[in-house]
């Protein structure tokens, strides 16, 4: 094993894959000759060229219509967003063409392409650059979903993601590049779809995914302390949706706290809600609880954005709340 960045995951992983498969390529801003907006191509450029590793106009709904009809003609393109908050500019392209494609094609055409780049808040960016977006893009069939928290984590589903024949959509954070972790020196990959149990326990259930999940870790080790046993399970991927790994877990413990960085309304914690609720409602000893951001757009002010934000001592209230002890 070896340990390295966030970063430097994502950018061997499309490293490999591109060296694997020439129908492989990244385009976006600044990913070339900048070696990227968070240096998570760096190095590309020199090795695989300009041909392969493109920098693009300002312009995502050209350059996302570009990789989608690319895609359709056997290619398998990587599209950074400088930020998610920016793929709404080419919404369309993901949207009514990436995601439907193969069903109004009767199955003529796939969609072969990953779009990947941050999500949610990453500090002081303010209203506009700092939006959750996992679950608008999990409501559409069609489209994966993937939200890594680790570098190992990240590159190998980002390996998965790119050899898949769906359109996948891959979200990191601004805040977790400079992130460490431990990599296997071999290679290999993760299945997508499949939710991953990083700590054991038997009082209480928590789902998070992304950059949140790393409150819930620091909440679970105060409340060992005081002899609660939390479980965590980090999704990894949005959609689909590991269900059987969240039931079987919540069937164990009877409890259910869920983490997001996302704005309370209709959010990922709702649809897992519903699913516990529809399919494990008598094993539930308590009413279960999510944590969310404000129901506000992301404030400027560090003072209101730590007030925004979740924290750990949310996790450790709603986990005392499940367990009727606050």
């Amino acid at each position: 094993m070896k340990t390295i960045q966030f970063r430097e995951a994502i950018a061997e992983a499309m490293s490999e894959e591109m060296r694997r498969d020439e129908a492989v390529y990244l385009m976006g801003e600044e990913v070339a000759e900048y070696n990227g907006a968070y240096k998570a191509s760096k190095g590309m450029l020199d090795e695989f060229g300009p041909d392969r590793v493109i920098d693009t106009p300002i312009s995502e709904l050209g350059f996302s219509g570009i990789g989608v009809g690319s895609a359709m003609n056997g290619n398998r393109p990587i599209v950074e967003f400088m930020t998610f908050n920016f793929s709404l500019v080419g919404i369309d392209q993901i949207i009514n063409n990436a995601a439907k494609m193969r069903q109004m094609s009767g199955g003529q055409f796939n969609v072969p392409i990953v779009f990947r780049g941050p999500t949610a808040s990453a500090g002081q960016l303010g209203a506009t650059h700092s939006q959750a977006f996992e679950s608008w893009y999990a409501n559409t069939p069609g489209l994966k979903v993937i939200v890594p928290s680790n570098p190992y984590d990240a590159k190998g589903l980002l390996k998965a993601a790119i050899r898949d024949d769906d359109p996948v959509i891959f979200m990191e954070s601004e805040q977790m590049y400079g992130d460490k972790g431990e990599v296997p020196e071999e290679e290999y990959v993760l299945p997508i779809g499949v939710a991953d149990i990083k700590r054991e326990g038997k009082d209480v259930t928590i789902v998070s995914f992304g950059k949140i999940i790393k409150i819930a870790y620091k909440a679970a080790e105060e409340l060992e302390k005081e002899g609660i046993s939390c479980e965590i399970i980090d999704l990894r991927t949005i959609r689909p949706m590991d269900h059987e790994t969240i039931l079987k877990s919540v069937k164990k413990t009877n409890r259910l706290v869920i983490l997001e960085e996302a704005w309370p309304f209709g959010n990922v914690a709702t649809e897992i809600t519903y699913q516990v609720q529809s399919q494990a409602f008598d094993y539930l000893d308590a009413p279960i609880v999510k944590i969310n951001t404000a129901d506000t757009p992301a404030p400027y002010s560090p003072v209101l954005l730590e007030e925004w934000l979740p924290n750990h001592n949310d996790v450790i209230k709603a986990v005392k709340k499940v367990m009727y002890k606050d």
